[in-house]
This record gives structure tokens, C-alpha cells and sequence, in this order.
């Protein structure tokens, strides 16, 4: 079985007719490997050549695709996943489920072989726990003399919803469930609080100014993140994510002022808490983030939803609200052994 190749943008719109269907065969389908989230990631912050590797059953269909990009820093020339690494949670190899084993052995030839371009480092980022990648591909490479390991790099506290609020605010310790209660009782007797979901009838590029504007007030580091070219990103992401239905922006107003929201995906029967911000200065002591993220808690729970997930980080206030770690992988394959 033997890839066939494609470079540049041309060949993410090749592949596009098929790409989310392999996606959906996959064993993890994830809204950072759609073809949306990955073309809009290369098209705004990709840099060096684009390499996509395809497979193909005998029928023709799409068996297995492999989105990289070689870099070359000071003579150290690396194969990263097209979205590694910072702004994307989970990615992987794109292979349909149970054919892994036969797409790595191809992968790991066509490395070795004629075809590919020199390389010194494959390094795939974000490989989520459950991901046969960090096992058995690096396996399969130890074995053929390379270099290669795994290792845990962050990990996601995920919520597993149950069928009503009341049964997830059972599941929390007694202080938290307290608190829940407390702060959600104070916003509504002190001031007048509104919550809601930015719809595609809303104007979305002036509900991202407010969101990139109160991400920016959150603390410094966010201020530093959201530099011009990110805001970039984070405008044309939210466009392409809301087309394609998959957007959950969320604001809490009190008293008719923006102080916290919540950039959140409506994804595979789960919400991801993507990224956040909030107005210190404004009515902090009620504590508004707080209470939107209850609201968000509560309205994925009535739609049915399975997972809350927040997302790479261990933040105290995920563990609090009932996140459960699911670890974050790193594989590294060295082409000199």
C-alpha cells in the first residue's frame, strides 16, 4: 500500500470531498481534524510546506491520511501534524478504525524511501490518550532502528454529562454544589443577568470584538496570546466553525454589560470549552464566569450531550466543576537511531 501525496493548498481541496467522511470512520473524531479546522489553521498560522499523505482502499476510497508540515529551524528539519501545536487540542493520523497497523507500516516505508523529502524529526503533538499513534507507531519504528518515544504532554479534564442537572450537581462534593447554588441565586437577586448563545442570526464579527476584547482584559498572558495574526485566526475560525454549525459562543451580561464569555463547540455529542474571558473590573463579585459556565454545564446536559470537555490544561476550577483527566500524548521519531 503505497500513499499517494499531496502538496500545497491544492491538495487540501482535493481531499476535502472525503475528508470528514475518513474523519467519522476514524477512532477518534475530533473537530480539530475536520477539513474546516485544518485548512483554516494552515491558511492563517501554517508555515513551511504542506505534505498531505493519502491512502486508498482498493475501491478507491480514502483509507488513511497523514496532514504534515516540514519546518526547517537552524538545519533541523521536522514533520509536525498540521495544527501543532498551540490552538489545537487533539490531532492525529486521519485512519479508518482497525486499518492503523497496515497505514503505519506505509508511512514509516514511504519515510525511508525516495519519495520523501530529508527529514531529521517526526514530531506528532496532541495525540489524544486513546490514540494507537504513540503505541504502536512508535513500536513499529523502534523496530525498523529508529529513535522513537512517547510521552504525556498536558492533559483534558472532561466532564461526563449526566441526564439531568440536578444528577450532575449531585455528583459534586457538597462545598462546590453550595457554591454552584449560591452564586447562580446572587447574580439573579442583585442584579439582572442574561445569558445567551450567539445565533447565526447575530451580527458575528461584532460578538468576536467583544469576545477577543474581554479575553484580552482576562490577565496578561491572554493579552500577550491575542496578538493581531491570532485574532485573525480566532475571527475566521469562528466564521468557518458557525458555517458549518459547529460554533457555541456564549456571553453573561449583568446589568446590560459583557462580563464574561465562553468560545465553546458543539462537536461529536460533547462541548469543548475552547477559550474564555472575562472583565475583572466588571461586577467580578458575582462572579460571572462562574455562572456562565454553569449555564453552559446545564444547557449541554439539556441537549442531551455526553462530555463536557474542557480541553488541554489543569486549571483547579475544571477538577472542581467535576473533570476527570484524559491524558494529552507526544510522540517523537528521530530519523538517526
Amino acid at each position: 500500500m503505497q500513499p499517494i501525496v499531496y502538496r500545497g493548498k491544492e491538495g487540501l481541496d482535493a481531499l476535502r470531498p472525503a475528508w470528514n467522511g475518513l474523519l467519522h470512520r476514524s477512532a477518534f473524531d475530533t473537530i480539530f481534524l475536520t477539513w474546516e479546522w485544518q485548512a483554516t489553521w494552515w491558511n492563517l498560522l501554517g508555515r513551511g510546506d504542506l505534505w498531505l499523505l493519502a491512502w486508498q482502499d482498493t475501491d478507491g476510497a480514502l483509507l488513511g491520511l497523514a496532514p504534515l508540515f516540514l519546518t526547517d529551524d537552524s538545519g533541523r528539519r521536522t514533520f509536525s501534524l498540521v495544527g501543532c501545536r498551540e490552538v489545537s487540542d487533539y490531532l492525529d493520523l486521519i485512519i479508518t478504525r482497525g486499518h492503523e497497523a497496515a497505514v503505519y507500516d506505509s508511512f514509516l516505508t514511504w519515510l525511508a524511501g525516495p519519495g520523501a523529502p530529508a527529514w531529521d524529526v517526526l514530531d506528532l503533538c496532541n495525540l489524544p490518550e486513546t490514540s494507537l499513534t504513540y503505541r504502536q507507531l512508535v513500536e513499529m519504528a523502534r523496530a525498523r532502528g529508529y529513535q522513537a518515544e512517547a510521552t504525556v504532554e498536558d492533559v483534558c479534564p472532561i466532564i461526563p454529562l449526566p441526564s439531568s442537572w440536578d444528577d450532575y450537581l449531585a455528583s459534586l462534593d457538597k462545598h462546590q454544589r453550595h457554591e454552584i447554588r449560591r452564586k447562580l441565586r446572587r447574580i439573579e437577586q442583585e442584579a439582572t443577568p442574561r445569558w445567551y448563545i450567539v445565533e447565526p442570526s447575530h451580527d458575528l464579527q461584532a460578538e468576536m470584538d467583544a469576545f477577543i476584547a474581554l479575553h484580552q482584559r482576562s490577565r496578561r498572558e491572554k493579552g500577550e496570546f491575542m496578538d493581531e495574526p491570532m485574532q485573525r485566526f480566532f475571527r475566521s475560525m469562528a466564521r468557518v466553525m458557525q458555517e458549518a454549525g459547529w460554533l457555541f459562543l456564549s456571553f453573561m451580561e449583568v446589568n446590560g454589560v459583557k462580563a464574561a464569555s465562553m468560545l465553546c463547540f458543539d462537536y461529536n455529542d460533547a462541548i469543548l470549552v475552547y477559550n474564555s474571558g472575562y472583565d475583572p473590573e466588571s461586577y467580578s463579585s458575582l462572579s460571572p464566569g462562574i455562572v456562565l459556565l454553569a449555564r453552559c454545564i446545564e444547557y449541554a446536559i439539556q441537549q442531551g450531550r455526553q462530555a463536557f470537555d474542557f480541553l488541554q490544561g489543569n486549571e483547579s476550577y475544571k477538577y472542581r466543576f467535576g473533570g476527570r483527566d484524559f491524558r494529552v500524548m507526544r510522540a517523537v521519531i528521530s530519523a538517526q537511531g
